[in-house]
């Protein structure tokens, strides 16, 4: 079932954050745990805690705007240690959709969901990552989304220097039971947004 993210008004935004994140922002009491373990927190410009604050006190077009939920890693590291069980990590998730869906996200905020979405595509055809077709598929994606040709050979001399080191694949491995992958995305993901 796909939540429907279509919001006018800043507070509403809230709700519908949690719902995405499946956690309860207003349970964070600020002990600043999430930000102490968060490898990319001293290069945000908000870190989950004052991400978290600024949904609390209305401000989600900033927290919309901020940096910080394109640098989050999702590592998990800041849910794991929030002992309120405040799942920042999704909290981060929900608000990069809700970014892109409401335009708020840059054109190099729009490649990463695009790189995102391929990567997916890519898991749940092969069952394992196939980068030749992963980056084929999304170096074409962002071509027709107005780059430059150079775009598209930019990573192209990389690949003797991989080959010779033996990590680079012509050609991919399938999974052998595709069929565990398909049931983990259609438990897990909705299919509007592949």
């Amino acid at each position: 079932m796909k939540v429907e993210t279509v919001v006018s008004d800043s507070a509403s935004i809230v709700p519908l954050v949690e719902s995405l994140a499946h956690t309860r922002i207003r349970d964070c009491y600020q002990c600043g745990k999430c930000t102490a373990g968060c490898p990319m927190a001293a290069r945000m410009d908000a870190p989950p805690t004052r991400l978290i604050r600024l949904l609390q006190l209305g401000h989600a077009e900033t927290a919309l705007r901020a940096q910080a939920i394109w640098q989050c890693v999702s590592c998990q590291t800041c849910a794991t240690r929030c002992p309120k069980s405040v799942d920042c990590a999704g909290v981060m998730d929900a608000l990069r959709q809700l970014s892109a869906e409401r335009g708020v996200a840059t054109p190099a905020q729009q490649r990463i969901v695009l790189f995102q979405k391929a990567f997916l595509r890519n898991i749940r055809r092969n069952g394992r990552l196939n980068e030749l077709e992963l980056i084929a598929e999304f170096k074409l994606s962002t071509f027709l989304r107005g780059r430059s040709f150079s775009f598209l050979l930019k990573d192209a001399t990389l690949a003797p220097e991989l080959m010779k080191r033996k990590k680079f694949h012509l050609v991919g491995e399938k999974a052998h039971d595709r069929a565990v992958v398909a049931r983990i995305f259609a438990r897990c993901m909705d299919n509007s947004l592949l």
